[in-house]
């Protein structure tokens, strides 16, 4: 899987892209968790996340934000991180400019990134939020959530605990024109510690694959 440099608000930004051979594939990010926290494109969620969608047909693209890894710049509260992730699906459009869809995945805060990104630009056709730090951050933004998704956390997530996560989802689920899908891991903590991992990224596969099913009819 190739490495990759493109640029960034505060210059360079470090990825890793992996392309399908097809044309027209679905284009989708991963966000890495707290830059602060040792959060990395390597963190395990989110490479299991990457593999997933790469073998459901999307071309797809991880990297660092700012401050992390190779690239540039340093940590902005947020802010910075969602310019990043602004200029990563740029970089990944600009070469797949025939996808028909667009997806975006997060885990912890870039879950929270994720979901900004999502009221930001509305090419982005569907959206998996793992283990959403609801307690931490405010996502009172999604007013309305402008796509479908789906949010999976584990029920003894100590980080971001079950019922937080519970009345996010509640608060979507009202919402009309979309649906929002919860579902838990049982026993599982914030990071899918083994053997909650492959249960975790299961879930995901099933519900994306669901998804691009009720697309292509």
């Amino acid at each position: 899987m190739p490495e990759v440099i493109f640029p960034g608000p505060e210059g360079r930004l470090e990825g890793r892209y992996h392309p399908q051979r097809t044309k027209d594939a679905p284009i989708a990010i991963i966000l890495h968790p707290h830059p602060q926290f040792g959060g990395t494109m390597n963190n395990r969620v989110v490479y299991n996340l990457h593999y997933a969608f790469h073998e459901l047909g999307f071309n797809v693209l991880r990297f660092n934000f700012r401050g992390v890894g190779r690239s540039q710049g340093e940590y902005d509260q947020g802010v910075g991180e969602l310019s990043d992730a602004a200029s990563a699906l740029d970089y990944l459009q600009s070469m797949n400019q025939n996808a028909k869809h667009c997806w975006v995945a997060g885990f912890s805060f870039g879950a929270w990134i994720g979901m900004q990104l999502l009221m930001r630009r509305p090419e982005i056709t569907g959206f998996v939020s793992v283990s959403p730090p609801a307690n931490m951050y405010d996502f009172s933004f999604l007013a309305p959530c402008p796509s479908s998704g789906l949010v999976v956390n584990g029920t003894a997530d100590r980080v971001a605990p079950p019922k937080d996560t519970q009345t996010l989802v509640g608060k979507l689920q009202e919402q009309k024109g979309i649906t929002v899908t919860h579902e838990q891991v049982e026993s599982a903590g914030h990071f899918f510690e083994d053997p909650h991992m492959e249960k975790m990224i299961g879930t995901v596969s099933d519900y994306v694959k669901r998804r691009l099913t009720e697309n292509t009819r």
